[in-house]
């Protein structure tokens, strides 16, 4: 995964390591916040036994989902988009390496996939569900507000009855989801037309009832 200026990769034992910008502790080595060019020889800690399945490197921030499905953020957290809520009596503090506490993103659930934006991160729940936190000022969160929130609320974004989704992306402001039935629906900033929906340039914080048109039979697979 590449970032805004660090870049992260899952080698074939599923270890993780990154490198580039380390302004932010996006690294996610414990270290000084040193950048680096290449690779480290050690990998980044994440946890007695665990590994990494699968990797997003956002503009000063990385999440990982690790193998038993927990989900860990790490970097930049002036906009709460490392979702760790008040951990340690603490919040919007950046951090240099995974925390030995997962994210909460709901009794039971766990992370299968992970897309850190700028200010922003979303994942997509093992039931389906669709979750985001950080910044939300032009209503990239999809929950209908423009309120910031610190951890992923426990109510999923409303996607339409009965959808889920199964691909998501966080970009700067503005999020975009595939959904179970090939319908594909952005949200957020809409400044230059992104949100695809042929509408006003209008920011919308929520989910439309009415899909992108994909053309005719088309529909989305990523």
């Amino acid at each position: 995964s590449a970032g805004n200026l660090h870049t992260c990769a899952i080698l074939d034992d599923g270890s993780l390591k990154c490198w580039g910008q380390d302004s932010f502790g996006q690294l996610g080595d414990g270290g000084s916040n040193t950048n680096t060019d290449a690779p480290s020889s050690t990998a980044i800690d994440l946890g007695t036994g665990r590994t990494a399945v699968a990797v997003s490197a956002g503009s000063g921030h990385t999440c990982a989902i690790l193998d038993n499905g927990d989900l860990k953020c790490w970097g930049l957290d002036s906009y709460l988009q490392l979702g760790d809520g008040f951990a340690n009596n603490n919040w919007n503090v950046n951090t240099n390496q995974p925390s030995s506490t997962p994210i909460d993103l709901g009794q039971g659930r766990t992370a299968v996939a992970v897309s850190a934006g700028m200010r922003h991160t979303c994942a997509i729940l093992d039931n389906g569900d669709l979750k985001c936190w950080g910044s939300n000022n032009l209503g990239q969160l999809g929950d209908g507000s423009t309120s910031n929130k610190f951890a992923p609320s426990s109510t999923a974004i409303d996607l339409g009855t009965g959808r889920t989704a199964v691909a998501v992306v966080a970009d700067d402001f503005y999020t975009c989801a595939v959904l179970d039935n090939g319908e594909a629906k952005c949200w957020g900033y809409d400044g230059f037309g992104q949100l695809g929906d042929g509408g006003s340039n209008t920011d919308t914080n929520a989910p439309s009832s009415t899909a992108i048109d994909l053309g005719t039979g088309r529909t989305a697979v990523a």
